[in-house]
């Protein structure tokens, strides 16, 4: 597998303050013991009308927006409810990032740690950008080896944690990235039982010997 080195397409605005989980996946979607079909439920109630019917008016059923890869959300995006859900159905959307002033704790933390990147800057920093996708037809481009957003004639420096940057880019999932600092476990390990010799697991039967 290639290292993913950037993301880049189209992005839409979803400038909903408190855009909850509970709205961006809806409870009678969490019926399901897979992750597969979620993304029929990613913004159900914004996406359709209650007979079924997609809302015209509604940013992502527009023609323009039909590949949107990134999202430009409110404040406090992801509030709520804790469900993991909303993070895996906006991945089967086909969103690979959102950029917003400020995100919910827990979706924050399911987001990066599912390799959906989020991305936090200021209110006058979504305004240029707005701005700048008006101009180029929506287009955006993230570097995550410089950590930067290119678009138009604006660039915007972004931060990741050292940890999520490299199972983004790397494309790997929690143990994958515990699994890299094996040998940093194992000297850990290994310090420890010289250190603490005397500490011994008791077996099964609780008897120890001399």
């Amino acid at each position: 597998m290639h290292d993913k080195t950037s993301i880049e397409g189209i992005a839409a605005p979803l400038l909903i303050d408190n855009l909850d989980t509970d709205q961006i996946m809806p409870k009678q979607f969490l019926r399901t013991i897979t992750k597969e079909g979620l993304d029929k439920g990613v913004l159900f109630d914004l996406r359709f009308e209650p007979d079924g019917k997609p809302r015209a008016d509604f940013v992502l059923n527009r023609p323009e927006f039909k590949d949107t890869r990134i999202l430009i959300g409110g404040p406090n995006f992801g509030c709520g409810s804790s469900r993991e859900h909303a993070v895996w159905g906006l991945q089967q959307l086909g969103i690979e990032a959102v950029i917003a002033p400020s995100f919910g704790e827990i979706f924050f933390s399911n987001a990066l740690n599912n390799r959906l990147l989020v991305i936090a800057l200021e209110p006058e920093q979504i305004a240029t950008l707005l701005q700048e996708l008006a101009i180029s037809n929506h287009h955006l481009c993230i570097d995550l080896e410089k950590m930067q957003l290119q678009c138009g004639s604006q660039t915007f420096d972004f931060t990741l944690a050292a940890r999520h940057k490299q199972m983004i880019v790397e494309g790997l999932d929690m143990v994958g990235a515990t699994l890299h600092m094996l040998p940093q476990i194992e000297a850990f390990e290994a310090k420890h039982d010289a250190a603490c010799g005397w500490a011994k697991v008791l077996p099964e039967n609780g008897e120890v010997h001399a």
